[in-house]
């Protein structure tokens, strides 16, 4: 029972599926959660090709529903440690803000940004008990800079970054870390689907509809040039073994020469560079 435990959440795809199986890989105990359990197949066909199968503990968890965070409050009373937390579930909402509609805007942060609090605030006793523990929050490199007909995910991005910041100066007396792992574009679902950008700026009347267009076309583009989500769940595993220490960490193609962009140049350099991207 000396095994360390982790949870990860939104396991049953991209970031969170590769990280389940590679902390079970590590040796940790991975309490593997999702919105809906039917669709934990390709979770246990990929730990099962390793061997993993028997340390992955698969529960159903909804971030966003009260209801479901205090079902899984009882789970929790049932483990005798929590080692490490990855908030990893969300997704991308786009779309122009005069188009997204509120509903569309408080969905985004509900996922991206309150169901980060809403499981932390549930972890976070057990650590303090312990004297240790981690935190792992998987934002983006959006929450850097800003990017048009994505500000639903963005400002999402950007509140986690501060959330983060905060965070982690609240509970380092407590012996606890948080990480926050700011990731480029990479092969995951998180874009695949056109349901995501809001219905609004898709229609030929809009008058966002050539930008969205040319955004979609970007999108489309770069993903050969999106890297492997592997290194992610590589990094979050030597983060959660202690092999990785700092606060934050930018990774994938890219992202270091954007956090040296807004740092170094004028806004207005900055805008030109980005509608310049999508002419």
């Amino acid at each position: 029972m000396n095994q360390k435990v982790a949870m990860v959440t939104g396991s049953n795809s991209g970031f969170g599926l590769l990280t389940t199986v590679e902390l079970a890989k590590n040796g940790f105990r991975v309490v593997a959660t999702m919105r809906d359990t039917a669709k934990k197949e390709d979770l246990l066909r990929s730990a099962s090709s390793l061997q993993v199968e028997d340390r992955i503990f698969i529960q159903e968890l909804d971030v966003t529903s009260a209801l479901s965070l205090e079902s899984f409050k009882e789970f929790l009373t049932s483990l005798d440690r929590i080692d490490v937390l990855v908030n990893n579930a969300g997704f991308a909402q786009g779309g122009f803000l005069e188009e997204v509609r509120m509903d569309e805007f408080r969905q985004q942060f509900e996922t991206n940004v309150f169901g980060v609090i809403g499981v932390s605030q549930l972890i976070l006793p057990y650590m303090r008990r312990q004297g240790s523990g981690k935190i792992i929050n998987i934002g983006s490199i959006s929450g850097r800079i800003g990017f048009p007909g994505l500000s639903p995910y963005v400002s999402s991005k950007h509140a986690l970054a501060g959330l983060s910041e905060s965070l982690r100066l609240e509970v380092k007396p407590f012996g606890i870390d948080v990480h926050l792992i700011e990731a480029g574009s990479y092969q995951t679902n998180i874009w695949s689907t056109g349901k995501k950008i809001t219905e609004r700026s898709l229609q030929s009347e809009s008058p966002y509809h050539a930008q969205m267009k040319k955004l979609n076309a970007h999108l489309v583009e770069s993903g050969a040039q999106y890297g492997d989500p592997r290194n992610v769940s590589s990094l979050v595993a030597a983060i959660a073994n202690g092999r990785k220490r700092r606060f934050k960490y930018a990774i994938g193609k890219g992202t270091g020469v954007t956090i040296l962009v807004k740092s170094l140049l004028p806004w207005k350099t900055i805008e030109r560079i980005i509608l310049h991207t999508l002419r």
